[in-house]
């Protein structure tokens, strides 16, 4: 068994449900953590039978792509696109945090975070 993380990811998105923020966007950071049977790949080195890092993120990026109005909407997507393309994940915890969200103060970001097992 071993554990996966992407951390830090960037991506410049349209989600909200101020109709601003569906047309100014904003930045959002994005981790996730799989857990994923790593036996075969420690010992083979093969890349093939691991879950491709590269991979993951394209899936990540595809869903950040598309318009939600919640973050929770959002990582729902996430997960069910995430675990389509690799069955073979186990668990997967995420964070979806919305920097210098419009809630008429100064703060630095919300987010939202979820875990799903199988």
């Amino acid at each position: 068994m071993g554990t996966i993380l992407l951390e830090g990811m960037e991506f410049f998105a349209f989600h909200g449900c101020f109709k601003e923020e569906q047309i100014i966007g904003t930045k959002f950071i994005v981790d996730i953590q799989i857990e994923v049977d790593t036996a075969v790949s420690e010992i083979s080195d093969r890349l093939g039978d691991t879950t491709d890092y590269v991979g993951l993120y394209r899936c990540v990026k595809k869903e950040m792509e598309q318009k939600s109005h919640l973050l929770e909407h959002l990582a729902r997507r996430i997960v069910d696109a995430v675990t389509a393309q690799f069955p073979s994940i186990l668990a997967i915890s995420l964070k979806i945090a919305k920097i210098n969200p419009p809630m008429g103060g100064k703060m630095q970001q919300v987010s939202f975070k979820t875990d799903w097992k199988k």
